[in-house]
């Protein structure tokens, strides 16, 4: 990750406002920013139905056509599992007990992915550097043209009929190809310096890939065959894969959101400013689609303040807005899921000229 671009610090009045009145909100309501009960019980509910359905799954003699529907259910559990307990734990989010916080952001590695690299990907370059080429490795989609600085390929004409297919596979390409890349070139991309990578986050990172191995491969082998085994890892795989891409890109890439060209290494705004331009929300209102995303819907309230927990989301978003409106800069929200997709097929169709 790049240490050489800096944001703008000469006017920061916005945020040392928005910062005064998020914390006045939390002072006055004596809410922690971490999580509450909502969040206890919606773990819950997530883990104890990856345990049934993983159960029913390889365990049970189920009729081919409920075994898909359930595979398909599987997967977006997968999901929900990242958005709701890992992603708000990998942020220190989840609860104010640290341990608690480290122990479920290790979900991520039951699900076959590192936590380890999630972080230094995710909350240091994606975080600071959003939407920004070269710097945001969350932009960095192979076979796609997402951000006008990137190369314009023959192939990138076609993008918004391909996108379906890269969008489904990325969560298997991720934890069965992504992540032993990372480990073997110690980088997290082509342009990067190679990270810090200690013995025990090594040791980890091979027991983790072997425990869910062994659980998503391995026994489901043994109980049910190789091919029940396959369709059903596909089939969840996919499921989980789609509802994770289509969830960050329709919250960045998007018409309303910007993609900087930076010049000598200063961005113009200050970084809470470019993290609103950078972001956008979309059905805020859809109360299922909220507790079913972890508030990820709510995606500007996220990156402004991302070590608060999302169950607060919907009381902050009130006051961001007001903010916004005030200081007059400009707030990027979708009504609906479908306003937020079409919007991101049209982003798809300009980058593809």
């Amino acid at each position: 990750m790049s240490q050489s671009v800096k944001f703008s610090n000469v006017n920061t009045l916005f945020s040392k406002t928005l910062k005064q009145k998020i914390n006045t909100y939390f002072q006055t309501s004596l809410q922690p920013k971490t999580g509450n009960r909502k969040i206890y019980l919606k773990a819950a509910i997530l883990l104890v139905s990856f345990i049934v359905l993983y159960g029913l799954l390889v365990f049970a003699p189920l009729h081919w056509s409920v075994a898909i529907v359930l595979c398909l259910i599987f997967g977006i559990n997968l999901a929900a599992i990242g958005f709701n307990i890992m992603h708000d734990a990998g942020h220190n989010s989840f609860s104010d007990n640290k341990r608690l916080n480290t122990l479920l952001s290790y979900s991520l590695n039951l699900l076959g992915g590192n936590i380890y690299f999630w972080k230094l990907k995710h909350n240091i370059a994606h975080h600071t550097y959003t939407n920004i080429d070269g710097e945001d490795h969350d932009i960095e989609v192979k076979f796609m043209r997402i951000h006008h600085d990137q190369k314009l390929c023959k192939h990138h004409r076609y993008q918004r009929f391909y996108f379906p297919l890269l969008y489904g596979i990325s969560y298997l390409a991720w934890i069965f190809y992504q992540d032993y890349e990372k480990y073997f070139r110690g980088r997290m991309g082509d342009k990067i310096e190679r990270f810090h990578f200690p013995l025990s986050e090594r040791i980890i990172f091979w027991v983790s890939k072997l425990v869910h191995l062994s659980l998503f491969v391995i026994i489901p082998v043994i109980f049910v065959g190789w091919l029940p085994t396959l369709i059903g890892l596909l089939i969840s795989g996919t499921v989980c894969g789609m509802s994770l891409a289509t969830v960050f890109q329709l919250a960045h890439v998007v018409e309303e959101t910007e993609f900087k060209t930076i010049d000598q290494s200063k961005v113009e705004e200050e970084w809470m400013i470019h993290q609103i331009q950078s972001t956008a929300n979309f059905a805020t209102r859809n109360k299922v689609l909220t507790w079913l995303l972890g508030g990820l819907n709510f995606q500007v309230e996220h990156h402004l303040f991302p070590k608060i927990s999302h169950v607060h989301y919907p009381a902050l978003n009130r006051i961001v807005k007001q903010t916004c409106s005030d200081y007059k800069i400009k707030y990027n929200e979708f009504r609906s899921f479908g306003t937020a997709f079409r919007s991101h097929l049209k982003v798809l169709e300009a980058m593809s000229k």
